[in-house]
């Protein structure tokens, strides 16, 4: 006889007539179409129903000291239709319940913005045999997602390229996890793919360019756009300044392209004067907001390059700033790559390719098969829909609220260069341009002074030889006073 195992909330019982009784009962309509197709119900468990208003966890008696307990069997006449149903695949109220609520409290845990490496020791170190579900599983790992993570929300977090994300794409997020489309087929994410073709129209049509597709990152945009220049022109070199991401130079290599780096000035831009005479066969790669300082180079340098390629990911958000007018130029691009999990808040995983002649750009990067209902576009097979929680995103807050926000981190990022540029204790490279501030101790070695940094954190980067602090304006809850407070402090 078919068997099914299932966990209830501990409350949910009488939603089934006779269940604590060791006799057959019958199944209730309400259970759905899945369990009406089974023919034995075998409850395994009672957990606890979470409180959410007290966090309390009231387990009965008979539950209390063992992990699982046998409490009855319930059965139905069988259909036709019988079928294997595993619990584990259906919501789980009291397991969701408990896992919001866990966010809940952690979150509003102030918490700290960084915290030493973990080697996760609770954790066996070979692969388990027996699994201890999933209630378990997640209790096991909830300090490694919260406690042992870094804040990247706390007044004090003024270090990298990575900001926090807003409640609402946690949400869709889970929402994406729960559907689990996948978007190289039409078959198994109709919706999705339209929504994504939605909103790659809307982000295009921002930046001038004729459309483009959603890839997990920059390192990913890069390498997809210079895979279609190389075969789209006659280019067998790629060039970019000593600065560009090393993403770049890795494209350059997979492609099999040689690859040429050119000096930057002392703004950290492409010398422009220093490019070869002739670039009818190279890939000139200018980047919009560098790792090190945010520096932009001239987006309109090399216009006799067989191909120009952006690499926008971090300045690129600016088009909805105050300040578009640093990315000049970026429109008469032949592609653009931008980060949507850096200055869009975006979950990581989540960046775009665009294109100036999209159409044309992808033919040369699809392939077909013959399990394929549609050409695959660029590098990857299937993927999720990363796509979900943008749209949440742009429809929660429109242009204005993107721009809003980016803009106060701007004025953080210049709040704090101007506390660094007043203490005598402490150095500032130059004015920030893109949200990006480079400071150090002006008589301390600037390494060992991060090392001392508890309750706040910067990052450091390298700059013509020499070790500066590196706090980027992606936290829109960064406290500039804090962090030189605690800096001046590790003096």
């Amino acid at each position: 006889m078919e068997c099914v195992r299932i966990t209830l909330a501990f409350g949910d019982e009488s939603a089934f007539q006779g269940l604590l009784t060791p006799d057959a009962a019958v199944l209730p309509d309400h259970a759905g179409t899945a369990a009406a197709q089974v023919k034995t119900v075998e409850v395994v468990e009672v957990v606890p129903r979470l409180d959410l208003r007290d966090g309390s966890r009231n387990r009965p008696a008979h539950t209390q000291e063992h992990g699982t307990n046998r409490i009855g069997r319930i059965t139905r006449k069988a259909s036709k239709a019988s079928m294997n149903f595993d619990s584990d695949f259906l919501p789980d109220e009291s397991g969701l319940t408990r896992a919001v609520h866990t966010l809940l409290r952690e979150l509003h845990n102030p918490g700290v913005p960084h915290v030493a490496p973990d080697m996760t020791a609770d954790l066996p170190d070979e692969l388990p045999q027996d699994g201890i579900g999933g209630h378990a599983a997640l209790d096991a790992l909830s300090a490694t997602a919260f406690e042992k993570a870094s804040r990247l929300d706390h007044p004090g977090f003024f270090a990298h390229m990575d900001p926090p994300t807003p409640w609402h794409a946690w949400a869709a997020a889970m929402w994406a996890a729960a559907t689990n489309q996948n978007l190289l087929h039409p078959d198994t994410a109709p919706a999705a793919r339209a929504l994504e073709e939605r909103v790659m129209r809307w982000m295009a049509s921002a930046y001038g360019m004729d459309g483009g597709h959603f890839v997990p990152g920059s390192t990913i945009a890069n390498l997809t756009a210079l895979w279609a220049a190389r075969e789209l022109t006659d280019a067998t070199q790629v060039i970019a300044s000593s600065a560009a991401h090393l993403s770049v130079a890795k494209a350059a290599h997979v492609l099999g392209m040689d690859y040429l780096q050119v000096p930057v000035d002392d703004r950290q831009n492409l010398r422009e004067d220093l490019l070869p005479d002739d670039l009818s066969r190279s890939v000139l790669v200018l980047t919009a907001g560098t790792v090190a300082t945010g520096a932009v180079d001239t987006l309109t340098a090399g216009r006799g390059a067989a191909w120009r390629h952006v690499d926008a990911a971090w300045a690129g958000a600016l088009r909805f700033s105050s300040r578009a007018e640093v990315l000049e130029g970026m429109d008469l691009a032949d592609s653009v790559g931008i980060s949507l999990h850096k200055w869009f808040f975006q979950p990581k995983g989540s960046a775009m390719v665009l294109f100036a002649r999209a159409a044309e750009a992808h033919r040369v990067i699809s392939f077909g098969g013959g399990y394929l209902a549609a050409p695959n576009i660029g590098l990857l097979g299937s993927r999720g829909a990363s796509v979900l929680p943008l749209a949440v995103t742009l429809l929660a807050w429109g242009t204005r609220g993107i721009t809003q926000r980016i803009d106060a981190c701007l004025t953080t990022a210049d709040s704090l260069a101007d506390l660094v540029a007043a203490e005598p204790r402490l150095t500032l490279w130059r004015p920030p341009r893109t949200g990006v501030v480079n400071w150090r101790p002006t008589d301390h070695d600037a390494e060992a002074v991060h090392g001392r940094l508890d309750a706040a954190w910067v990052s450091t980067a390298d700059i013509d030889g020499q070790r500066w602090f590196r706090s980027v304006a992606a936290n829109p809850h960064a406290d500039p006073r804090t962090v030189v407070r605690h800096v001046l402090d590790a003096l």
